[in-house]
């Protein structure tokens, strides 16, 4: 297996609406962290704010129908497809129902249930 798995600059932070506004308010305004409303066409993600932090970008996701918020991750590789089969040799299979992907992507969970977004290197 030639797949090395890295972690990529995005972290979405899936937030319920009602703690929406204030979750916002507290990168832009408690911690003065860079928020940039953008723009979104999504079936799951009402709206989503940009946050600068370091190297990192944080994506604050408003879903409307979640009750607490979740944390994801992005995973970079060379391959794709062929991450997806070393994988699936390791009994991880993805779960792309989760939301919807550009082609070429995956969504998959570790046993705790994390999500990662798996897609290729730049």
């Amino acid at each position: 297996m030639h797949t090395k798995f890295e972690a990529g600059i995005n972290i979405a932070i899936k937030i319920p609406k009602n703690k929406y506004e204030k979750t916002v308010a507290f990168y832009r305004d408690v911690l003065k962290l860079h928020v940039e409303e953008k723009p979104i066409k999504n079936p799951t993600v009402s709206r989503t704010h940009e946050v600068k932090f370091g190297h990192n970008i944080i994506w604050l996701d408003c879903v409307d129908n979640y009750t607490h918020s979740e944390t994801w991750l992005q995973l970079t590789v060379p391959d794709v497809e062929e991450a997806t089969r070393y994988l699936k040799a390791n009994n991880v299979e993805t779960c792309d129902e989760i939301e919807e992907l550009p082609e070429n992507m995956h969504w998959i969970t570790d046993p705790a249930g994390t999500v990662f977004n798996l897609q290729q290197t730049d």
